[in-house]
């Protein structure tokens, strides 16, 4: 090649390794016979491929700038020489790898370990107000024999010899770009760089166990269906004694006898004697909190455990009444509130004195004969869709 290899490639002579891998970078990118079709192209390619594996190579380029052959005597044209690697094409297009085309080196042994997911179901109450429970989970944890370092005690991992605690194994073939060199997993040490000859006969060399532990989770006050607690470095400790992933603890709410959960406000249904309703009343009935207290008198003279409802003179049945304040507390703070919807009950059975009286209060107030009133109601979507084909 008569063309000045540090003009071919457009550095300077003194150029380090970064500028003459950009350099070359770009000019492969331009000059690659699968991108640029004019029939110079691939000549092109060939020459600066050249220059790129003479200059990166530290031995062939000071042959170089010393005038003689950097390939030791050798044939001069592209691809005789033993240094040109396949990973350089590659990190032109891609960007990959490290300067000259080296590999990763050897993966590590200790490798985080995977999240773990337990369910738990607990009551309204204590969604509601946070609770403490203990958990017993199975999970991998650190193998006390080896410590994680999956030999077996008194013994150490050693280098592999088949790739010299690198990791990985060189495959060169030739094509018309010469030598092409590719670095796989090696197959001895399963790309660690390391072989372990005296596996830890409790672990079998893997540095973790399974084992059944118990954990003590808080759950916050306001959870709900679906809530997730994250406890981390709980979960399932890594290979090669790596640290542990999350535990995640979610929330699974049982039904409760008297409220139902909306967001965070309860309900509840009341069933109201018609007479009651008429004249109005005062029920006493329970809050949430006590299902916390139980049978227990409240240690807190604030917990509240039951509260009066003043229902007023002529309630409807299927009203609500909102009690501000006294439903689920939020995660982020604050509280939903407590609607109660009253049913009014109409007897079905009355004896004769009943009757009687009913009869008496009907003439009074001269109800003996109701003509009821008849309200517009909403069509069905089937309603709608026949009077729209009718019109048509």
């Amino acid at each position: 090649m008569s063309q000045d290899l540090y003009e071919l490639l457009g550095v300077a002579r003194d150029a380090d390794a970064d500028a003459l891998k950009k350099a070359y970078r770009r000019l492969a990118r331009q000059y690659h016979p699968d991108v640029n079709p004019e029939p110079d192209a691939q000549d092109k390619f060939k020459e600066i491929s050249l220059a790129y594996e003479v200059l990166s190579d530290p031995q062939k380029r000071a042959a170089y700038d010393r005038g003689g052959d950097p390939f030791g005597g050798g044939a001069a044209g592209f691809g005789q020489g033993a240094g040109f690697s396949f990973t350089d094409i590659m990190d032109a297009f891609f960007g990959g790898g490290a300067a000259g085309g080296q590999g990763r080196g050897p993966r590590p042994r200790e490798r985080r370990g995977q999240d773990a997911l337990i369910r738990i179901e607990i009551e309204l109450a204590e969604a509601a107000f946070g609770v403490t429970r203990e958990l017993k989970v199975d999970t991998a944890v650190l193998c006390s024999t080896c410590q994680g370092e999956g030999a077996a005690p008194g013994t150490h991992a050693i280098p592999c010899e088949t790739c010299h605690g690198v990791g990985e194994v060189a495959h060169v073939q030739r094509s018309f770009l010469g030598e092409i060199r590719t670095l796989r997993p090696c197959a001895a040490c399963r790309g660690f760089g390391t072989i372990i000859p005296d596996p830890c006969r409790e672990c079998s060399g893997d540095g973790r166990v399974r084992s059944r532990r118990t954990l003590t989770v808080k759950i916050p006050a306001g959870v709900d269906n679906g809530t997730r607690v994250q406890l981390t470095g709980e979960g399932e400790v890594g290979p090669g004694g790596g640290p542990a992933g999350d535990l995640y603890v979610e929330i699974q709410v049982a039904p409760h006898d008297v409220f139902v959960r909306h967001g965070n406000d309860l309900h509840c249904t009341v069933t109201l004697p018609m007479t009651a309703a008429a004249l109005g009343t005062t029920l006493t009935l329970p809050t949430l909190e006590a299902d916390v207290v139980g049978d227990e008198p409240a240690e807190d003279p604030e917990l509240e455990t039951s509260f009066e409802l003043d229902l007023r003179a002529g309630t409807q049945s299927g009203s609500e009444q909102v009690l501000r304040g006294r439903g689920v507390p939020g995660l982020r703070g604050g509280r939903g509130d407590l609607v109660v919807t009253v049913l009014v009950e109409t007897p079905t059975r009355l004896d004769p004195r009943q009757e009687e009286l009913l009869r008496e209060l009907a003439a009074i107030r001269e109800e003996e004969q109701p003509s009821g009133q008849v309200r517009p109601g909403t069509k069905s979507v089937f309603g709608r869709l026949r009077d729209a084909f009718n019109a048509h």
